[in-house]
């Protein structure tokens, strides 16, 4: 994905997805009991509406309980006491996605500094709300490098949201997209030095970046469509989860972007949950009994559906 501003005018729908995810977990011995907390459920906000949605898991459960988390994200936990070697968690949903603003259509903002200052003497609900994202966090924290790194970007008095999307071109030229080269505990340091990861690691970067600087910035986790090779059929669970950042901006709420795919967020994602960090908004993690050792694989399909009510 290359367009740097989704298409469609704000308010209108753009688009709308079917998403199946499928975690499947094989374990070395028997399990007998499993506990898991499922951040499965796609959100409902401004730009985004979840039409339909469900979860199911081919053992029987004993308890399911759906709630919502500190963050306002859909979840639900699940426990399993009868003795199992395999595990299939199916989530599959129906979202519409409306237009966001283009960087045209938001216009001007001040200077990033006028922020920062605001965080900390500004006491209205929505900078309440934004100091949650404001502080280090289990995978994301601030060191002199990484705010070295981002004030080339956020020189003085530059617009914030201009400042913003630079830093998003800036971590899509300067790191290569890796797979094999970072784990989810891989610290921020070890990304920035290595310039190489993937969109967790992006996003997290990001977000260090910002705070570093005293700006607020969230992660989102979601699902981005991908396309197949011209000619080439869609295939299933091909597609991806993903992440990317939202950006506090006091004139205009929050800004989404990728900088994974050097991109002001549009019609081609769709977020299930945000907090402060990867940690927060996990699609699936648990606690097992038994099992010894385990083989997780995960597939996603994304599949554009039509814009009208039917589809």
């Amino acid at each position: 994905m290359s367009d740097l501003l989704p298409e469609g005018r704000p308010g209108e729908v753009c688009a709308r997805y079917r998403v199946v995810h499928e975690t499947r977990y094989r374990y070395q011995s028997t399990v007998t009991l499993s506990q898991q907390y499922l951040h499965l459920t796609p959100r409902s906000f401004a730009f985004q509406q979840t039409e339909s949605h469900q979860i199911w898991l081919d053992r029987s459960v004993d308890d399911a309980r759906d709630g919502t988390d500190y963050f306002g994200n859909c979840t639900r936990h699940v426990a399993l006491t009868v003795p199992h070697d395999s595990l299939l968690v199916h989530a599959e949903s129906t979202v519409a996605l409306f237009a966001r603003p283009t960087l045209a259509d938001i216009g001007g903002t001040l200077p990033w500094e006028g922020t920062r200052d605001m965080m900390a003497k500004e006491k209205s609900a929505a900078t309440l709300e934004a100091c949650r994202y404001l502080y280090a966090s289990p995978h994301v924290y601030a060191f002199p490098e990484l705010e070295a790194y981002a004030r080339e970007s956020y020189t003085p008095c530059r617009p914030q949201l201009d400042a913003a999307l630079e830093l998003t071109h800036r971590i899509f030229e300067d790191f290569d997209f890796d797979a094999r080269a970072t784990e989810i505990s891989t610290p921020l340091e070890q990304v920035l030095r290595g310039r190489r990861g993937v969109c967790q690691d992006f996003a997290q970067l990001m977000i260090g970046c910002l705070r570093s600087l005293g700006l607020p910035a969230r992660y989102i986790s979601g699902y981005i469509l991908t396309h197949p090779p011209e000619g080439k059929p869609r295939l299933v669970g091909a597609d991806a989860s993903h992440a990317w950042v939202s950006v506090f901006c006091p004139e205009r709420g929050w800004v989404d972007f990728d900088p994974t795919n050097r991109c002001l967020v549009g019609h081609e994602h769709i977020t299930l949950g945000w907090g402060r960090d990867f940690s927060d908004v996990t699609p699936m993690r648990g606690i097992v009994l038994g099992g010894g050792g385990q083989v997780l694989d995960v597939e996603v399909t994304v599949t554009p559906l039509g814009v009208g009510p039917d589809g």
